[in-house]
């Protein structure tokens, strides 16, 4: 007997991402993130998804938009830093 499996949106299905970070900075982005009563995930999702718009110039949506795995190539430049 086949269990009902339940589809999950894909905005709904999480990966994980691992990143290293400077502790000083991470403290200090998890106290602004704590002040904005906003999850340290939240910021770097949206951060993500802006970062994606912003390259492959398709806005981005829970039904996959901006999914193409190959994204154009960028020109050799990066962002400002902030």
């Amino acid at each position: 007997m086949m269990k009902d499996r339940k589809i999950v949106p894909l905005e709904d299905r999480t990966a994980r991402l691992t990143v290293l970070i400077d502790p000083r900075k991470k403290a200090v982005f998890e106290r602004v993130c704590a002040a904005e009563d906003v999850t340290p995930s939240q910021v770097v999702r949206r951060l993500i998804r802006e970062y994606i718009e912003a390259r492959t110039g398709q806005s981005w949506s829970a039904s996959g938009a901006a999914e193409s795995p190959r994204a154009p190539p960028s020109p050799d430049r990066r962002p400002p830093r902030r």
